[in-house]
């Protein structure tokens, strides 16, 4: 069959159908360009971008940045009590004081009080990775704090972290710390100095 013998009607429905599939292109692209930017913003740039890097394609990082969402969504987070909230500021303010005398002791104090932390508010604390996606969900703005943090104690553990170093993981294990307890305001504003 060639143009020439289309009928109009055949013709309508060929043009229909072109047009039909153009738009569900056009509409799964943009529904597409969609999730990336909203999964952006939860997430924020450099976990989005690790997340893609470790899954090796936008749609794989994208599949489980949408799995670690589902994954917090049925774990029961939880506030702290007032009474929980007080002992670990109080528990923060003794690993500071230790940072004094003992810089590398008081690293791993911190790393082991944040688990504490993410514990009681029901976050569970098998490994770090697995930590660090389910935080990554409701507390995007502080991971990249967080990962830094974690492997300066890492290092420190092999005696390859400097004092510098560790003060600057208790820097940004107390960003995290402060986002957990309660205080997000403080935690924020230091986030971006």
């Amino acid at each position: 069959m060639n143009i020439t013998t289309f009928s109009t009607i055949e013709l309508a429905l060929v043009i229909a159908l072109a047009v039909i599939v153009v738009t569900v292109i056009a509409a799964w692209l943009f529904f597409r360009k969609q999730r990336t930017k909203k999964l952006r913003i939860q997430f924020g740039g450099a976990e989005y971008a690790r997340a893609v890097e470790e899954g090796g394609s936008r749609r794989h990082a994208e599949a489980g940045l949408k799995e670690r969402t589902e994954r917090v969504e049925s774990l029961k987070i939880r506030e702290l009590a007032p009474g929980d909230r007080a002992r670990f500021v109080e528990s923060w303010s003794r690993v500071q004081a230790r940072f004094v005398d003992g810089p590398g002791g008081a690293v791993t104090e911190a790393d082991q009080l944040l688990g504490d932390v993410m514990s009681t508010r029901g976050y569970p604390v098998s490994d770090f990775e697995q930590r660090a996606a389910d935080i990554s969900v409701d507390h995007p703005l502080v991971m990249e704090n967080y990962r830094t943090a974690h492997e300066i104690a890492v290092r420190q553990t092999r005696g390859q972290a400097n004092t510098e170093d560790l003060r600057q993981a208790m820097i940004h294990y107390r960003t995290l710390f402060e986002e957990l307890v309660g205080q997000p305001e403080l935690a924020s504003a230091k986030a971006t100095s």
